[in-house]
């Protein structure tokens, strides 16, 4: 089984401005490829491997004065990335993904490729492959880029595929282990989770688990981004030039801080996710029952898109799903027309006038009384009893 860890990068300002160029080599190396692939296509050749195109790079450092810049970085850059672009095409042509795109240096998102037998780990830093071209040992230190936290790497192991991300503030590392799947096999009861807007989750074992964007904190910080979005659109508006607008010091400072809170409210959110799943993992159920949500279908209610938008479900799938796998633990996703929520969980009478503001079901056959969540989660429950 592989495991990912992703951990924050505290470089100093030299290593910052080092660690832009290489994100800047690998979008060359990746533009460069695309545009070779679509030039040899035009004239009627067939695709090339990524072999070839990487010996003709190769050649073009060493014989190209316009290309000998690229020889200051590490070869495995460069390799990655046409790489990439070779994979990106093989994606479009087997009906994978859509026709790769150039990676502009304003939208696209900086990343870089780090080799895995040249990449090292120690407790507190992570040793990156020619950030300096010196060899001097005191020069040397220069490719120790300091972690955010200790120990959260182990040390002397296989890593795979690492990367070197930039998210807006900070840079990242991400990279995958090695490690032993579980063999423990949980011996609970199943559970049954019901996903809503009112509470993020609601358990068939009575375990509830609240809507964090309804807090004070988080309503606080979105209070706090409507006044900075309105106070930017202000400022561009007071630097308009014609059509065009000027984008001032203080623009970049106000954009910054927005940033910064979008950054916060989406950390908070995910955090959030991490524990809710976590303590129903703890649990050790044999079995956990998820629906099929209409996502796409429930965005459309424009009285609802933003509410479900925060809720952020498919993160929430996400992380059940892998966590599940980790721990042995039966993931199974209920048919999108199950009908959970109408269905009466005592006698199995379905309720088909019921409607969204009714939070509590009363079955007009046997009378049972219950909470509209609690009673879908409960269903949900036996979806596997039903469906055997």
């Amino acid at each position: 089984m592989i495991r990912t860890i992703k951990v924050m990068l505290c470089p100093n300002k030299k290593q910052k401005t080092k660690l832009f160029e290489c994100a800047g080599t690998a979008r060359f190396a990746y533009n460069w490829a695309l545009n070779y692939q679509q030039m040899n296509y035009d004239i009627g050749n067939d695709f090339m491997s990524d072999c070839d195109l990487r010996k003709i790079l190769t050649y073009l450092k060493t014989n190209n004065d316009n290309f000998e810049w690229l020889n200051h970085y590490s070869n495995n850059i460069t390799k990655q990335a046409v790489k990439d672009a070779c994979k990106a095409y093989k994606n479009f042509f087997s009906g994978i993904a859509k026709y790769p795109k150039f990676k502009s240096k304003r939208k696209s998102k900086p990343s870089f490729y780090a080799d895995v037998s040249k990449i090292k780990f120690t407790a507190t830093h992570v040793i990156l492959e020619k950030l300096t071209e010196s060899k001097r040992k005191n020069k040397q230190k220069f490719n120790a880029v300091k972690l955010a936290e200790k120990n959260k790497i182990p040390v002397n192991v296989k890593y795979l595929n690492p990367r070197i991300t930039f998210d807006g503030l900070n840079w990242w590392i991400s990279v995958g282990i090695e490690c032993l799947e579980s063999e423990e096999q949980p011996l609970n009861d199943g559970i049954g989770i019901d996903i809503g807007i009112k509470n993020l989750a609601v358990c068939s074992d009575k375990h509830t688990y609240k809507n964090i964007n309804k807090t004070a904190k988080v309503k606080k910080l979105k209070k706090k981004k409507r006044r900075l979005q309105r106070k930017i659109s202000r400022k561009y508006n007071k630097n308009r030039k014609g059509v065009r607008y000027c984008k001032t010091k203080n623009i970049l400072k106000s954009e910054k801080q927005l940033l910064k809170i979008n950054h916060r409210l989406t950390n908070i959110r995910h955090n959030h996710l991490h524990q809710t799943t976590s303590e129903i993992i703890s649990r050790k159920p044999k079995y956990i029952v998820l629906e099929d949500l209409n996502v796409k279908g429930m965005m459309k209610n424009k009285h609802l898109a933003k509410a479900v938008q925060e809720q952020c479900f498919y993160e929430f799938y996400r992380q059940i799903q892998y966590k599940c796998n980790r721990n042995n633990i039966e993931f199974i996703t209920a048919d999108r027309y199950y009908p959970s929520s109408k269905m009466c969980s005592c006698c199995g009478n379905i309720k088909k006038d019921l409607k969204l503001k009714d939070r509590t079901y009363i079955c007009a056959e046997c009378g049972n009384v219950m909470d509209r969540d609690y009673q879908a989660s409960v269903n949900l429950k036996r979806y596997k009893e039903l469906t055997a």
